[in-house]
Parts: C-alpha cells; sequence; structure tokens
C-alpha cells in the first residue's frame, strides 16, 4: 500500500513543475497497413488497464461503440478507438483502457499498450491544424529534444466522446446558463483550452451570459495574453482587473498547463488579485486538491452548463466585478 501511495505522490508532485505522465499506446496500421502509429492519453484520465474482456453489443448501438461490458458490476460502453481514428488492428482488440472523464465512465479499445512517459508540457505542441478532423489536440516529443523522431499524437477525448456519443448534456444555451452578466465596463474573461469541442461550448456559454472574452489555446498563449495587458495597465497607471474580471482555464494544455498557468498568475504582484476558475475534465478529488494548492478560486468539472455558469456568476460577484 505504501508504495502505491508513493506512486500516486509523486504523480501528484509533476503538476508543480509542468509535467505529466502520458500512456502510449498502438491502434493498429491505416487504411494501407504501412504505419502503426503512437497515440497517448494522459495517465490521470485513466482509471485502469485491462485485458479485453466479452463485449455485449448493444441493439441500435452508435456507430463505433461494440456494445458494453460488466466490470465488477458496473456497465460501461465500449468504444473501438482503432475504427475512430481510421486504424485497424493487426492482432485485434487486445486491451481496455477505462477512462473518466467529465463525470462519466467509458472504455477504449486498443491493440496494444506501450509504456507509461513522463513529459513536460513544453514538449506538447499544438495540432489544431492538422489533418486529423478534431480528434488530436497535440503532438508530443518523446525525446526531449526538438530534433527528436519519436511523436506521439494526444487524442482530444472530448471531441471523441463528443462525435462518437452525442450528448445535449452541457450544452451553453441561454436556459441553461440562466440570466445575463453585465460585467464592469472594460473588463472582460480571458479563457484557455486546447480541445475545439470544449472551446466552442465555452464561447457559447460566454455568449449566453453576454460576458466578453478573448479564447486562447494554450496556456503559454493566455499568459502571454495576460502578460500583455497587464503591461498595458500598467502603462496607463491602471490595475490588470480593471480590464481582466476573471481568467478560465482548462488543465491538459500544451506547452503550458492549467496548473502552472495559475500557479503563476498568483505568484504575480501584478496579476494575484485575479480570479482563476479551473474547468477540467480531469474530476475527482486528487485534483481538486492541486487546484487549491496553486490559488484558483474554483473548480468546475466539465461540462455541467448550470454548474459552470453558476460558478462564473458566484466568482465574478464576489470579486466585485458584477454590475
Amino acid at each position: 500500500m505504501s508504495s502505491v501511495q508513493q506512486e500516486i505522490d509523486e504523480r501528484t508532485k509533476l503538476t508543480s513543475s509542468n509535467k505529466f505522465e502520458m500512456l502510449l499506446f498502438r491502434l493498429g496500421s491505416d487504411a494501407n497497413g504501412e504505419r502503426s502509429e503512437l497515440f497517448g492519453i494522459n495517465v490521470f484520465k485513466i482509471r485502469e488497464i485491462v485485458a479485453m474482456p466479452p463485449v455485449t453489443a448493444m441493439a441500435g448501438a452508435p456507430q463505433h461503440v461494440m456494445g458494453v461490458v460488466n466490470l465488477r458490476g458496473q456497465i460501461i460502453p465500449v468504444i473501438d478507438l482503432s475504427a475512430v481514428t481510421g486504424n485497424i488492428p493487426k492482432t485485434g482488440h487486445n486491451i481496455m483502457l477505462v477512462t473518466e472523464y467529465a463525470r462519466t465512465t467509458q472504455a477504449f479499445a486498443v491493440e496494444g499498450v506501450e509504456e507509461i512517459v513522463r513529459l513536460d508540457w513544453k514538449q506538447v505542441l499544438s495540432a489544431e491544424n492538422s489533418a486529423a478532423g478534431g480528434m488530436v489536440t497535440s503532438i508530443a516529443r518523446l525525446d526531449d529534444d526538438v530534433n527528436g523522431q519519436r511523436l506521439v499524437q494526444v487524442l482530444d477525448v472530448e471531441s471523441i466522446l463528443r462525435r462518437v456519443m452525442p450528448t445535449s448534456d452541457g450544452e451553453m444555451t441561454p436556459e441553461n446558463v440562466g440570466p445575463q452578466v453585465k460585467l464592469k465596463e472594460g473588463t472582460m474573461i480571458v479563457a484557455a483550452d486546447d480541445s475545439f469541442v470544449a472551446r466552442a461550448l465555452i464561447e457559447q456559454g460566454l455568449q449566453a451570459m453576454n460576458l466578453p472574452y478573448v479564447m486562447c489555446k494554450t496556456g503559454q498563449e493566455a499568459w502571454e495574453k495576460l502578460q500583455s495587458i497587464s503591461a498595458e495597465c500598467a502603462a496607463q497607471g491602471r490595475e490588470i482587473h480593471d480590464k481582466v474580471a476573471l481568467v478560465l482555464t482548462d488543465l491538459e494544455m500544451p506547452e503550458m498547463d492549467g496548473f502552472t498557468l495559475t500557479r503563476m498568475i498568483k505568484q504575480d504582484p501584478k496579476m494575484r488579485a485575479l480570479p482563476v476558475v479551473i474547468h477540467s475534465s480531469l474530476s475527482g478529488a486528487t485534483n481538486e486538491d492541486h487546484v487549491r494548492s496553486v490559488g484558483a478560486d474554483a473548480y468546475v468539472p466539465k461540462f455541467v452548463a448550470e454548474d459552470l455558469a453558476g460558478t462564473l456568476r458566484r466568482v465574478l460577484a464576489e470579486y466585485g466585478q458584477v454590475v
């Protein structure tokens, strides 16, 4: 038990150094049978890894949903991740990755698992404009070298789940978010998320709440934006909270994660008074403890429209940013 706790503690410490651990796996070869690419997912999203059990097919199941499995009394849908990404497993689906995402549990069938690697978020670069159809958020260099040849595609779990199992949960409509909010004149929200799907939902919600915003794709981009605004305010003899009402950030992002972004904001004398709300699919008590340790003002698991809207409304009011 002590060795397990030590392993958990070590992974917890990674969040204070802009590092994380990623599980590497393979999904088979492409349609031409020529390549077998490496894919990755944050270890914090993985609940367990098991040998592929028998799957019970479901009548009328969505495309790419193989069926369900009974895992110790819990019925879990199984998604054919190879088919979703256009790959064909040469040796079949041998491993099942059980994941926890945004308060839900699901499993992904993969061909095989390779290893767990420890990376710095600076080794992860945005793949927003790649040809992966929105299913890959970033590309990670496995060698700590800009010329490293070992690359891994980091999958956008949010996009894949929305595509395979569409749901209206999380839709940020005016009916779901409640009354509009009027900010102090000239202020706005600075938001950051690397997922296209997440950004679209967040923007939908901020617009429904009548909250002006600027959207960033990485923590590094958000930090540079805040530094620019801070310098502009200093030149005008103003405080940064005269222009930024709140920072809303994801946790998993290329170049700089949300933990590091929050910590840097709270350690900067000119920015520390800014409220920071973390909005992430990395739910659970452990991650919420991390959030408190870096000084964030609130944590909201993705995607519950009412929860996000209510938290934003409350924190903005507490910081006197609402007219």
